[in-house]
């Protein structure tokens, strides 16, 4: 029973775990029940401008999570130099979605279907980088895009069912210009897990995974570094930050020559990645590279 619980935690904890619409708990609770117009959205950029300004995240956002009854759940709050036309026009559609996730080191492939209830795409994430793609997990999220106006976007994703005990993963996008040359962004990530999956999570990151941590700030060390939230909600802290940088990573593409974004958004992607070694480290730039050019050659020729 022992080594089960060890193997499925080890899933459980490095599948993705993809971004949430709906009320948060505790301190999100009231700022995201405020989300839904490009008002609120302003008034929430409002609220949260000093720990904006301040973040010690190296750029201007805020990442916020909770656990909750019945999963985890997060939010990343961040402003990007980019004009909300541009964040429209990258992130209109499931495919671009699809390009976009598979930044991220354990997405292995991505594929889109038409149903009559919107398009449907198909994730496939392995455990580790280099699992191969046929022993992948799929998840297939619903992708609506909520409202699109002059001045606010809203897109949400959402999977009833998951690998391991999981369900009802929920994503969205919410964003506002500030200006004509920024945005600010809302991006919202939750699922719901069963007890087995819970104790699961819990048990490797009680041991396996007990040197892992998060983003915010608990207390500090005898030596008078920063002590980093540990457990659930630092496992989501990781996750929502690793999904944030595909999207900022994906945005930066639109700055070169479309013959060149591919290989600009992995670049970025990474290095992003390792402004936070702490947290998120795994594998060297030539390694990363190699198993995402190995993946785009395989999907380029099943296509064919």
């Amino acid at each position: 029973m022992n080594s089960f619980l060890a193997a499925s935690c080890r899933c459980v904890s490095r599948m993705v775990l993809w971004l949430a619409l709906g009320a948060w708990a505790l301190g999100a609770q009231a700022i995201t029940q405020e989300a839904g117009s490009a008002q609120a959205l302003r008034e929430l950029h409002q609220k949260l401008a000093g720990q904006l300004a301040r973040s010690p995240l190296k750029r201007p956002m805020h990442l916020e999570s909770v656990e909750t009854e019945n999963g985890l759940q997060g939010d990343i709050y961040a402003v990007v130099d980019h004009p909300l036309g541009e964040v429209r026009a990258a992130l209109g559609n499931a495919s671009q979605w699809c390009e976009m996730l598979l930044l991220h080191i354990n997405n292995r492939r991505c594929r889109v279907a038409r149903q009559p209830d919107g398009d449907v795409l198909t994730l496939s994430v392995v455990r580790r980088y280099d699992t191969p793609v046929e022993q992948a997990f799929e998840l297939p999220f619903t992708h609506r895009t909520a409202s699109t106006t002059r001045d606010y976007l809203a897109i949400d994703l959402s999977a009833e069912a998951g690998p391991l005990g999981t369900s009802r993963y929920r994503v969205m996008l919410e964003a506002t210009p500030l200006g004509e040359r920024q945005t600010f962004l809302h991006f919202g990530y939750a699922y719901d897990h069963n007890m087995m999956a819970r104790y699961a999570t819990m048990a490797y990151l009680a041991t396996f995974g007990s040197h892992k941590v998060g983003f915010t700030v608990v207390g500090k060390a005898p030596n008078g570094q920063p002590e980093y939230i540990r457990g659930l909600r630092g496992l989501m802290e990781r996750n929502a930050m690793r999904y944030f940088l595909t999207l900022d990573a994906y945005l930066a593409g639109l700055k070169v020559p479309a013959a060149k974004r591919s290989e600009k958004r992995l670049h970025r992607w990474f290095e992003a990645i390792e402004q936070y070694p702490e947290q998120l480290h795994e594998i060297d730039l030539a390694t990363y590279l190699a198993h995402k050019h190995e993946d785009r050659q395989r999907d380029a020729g099943a296509a064919r």
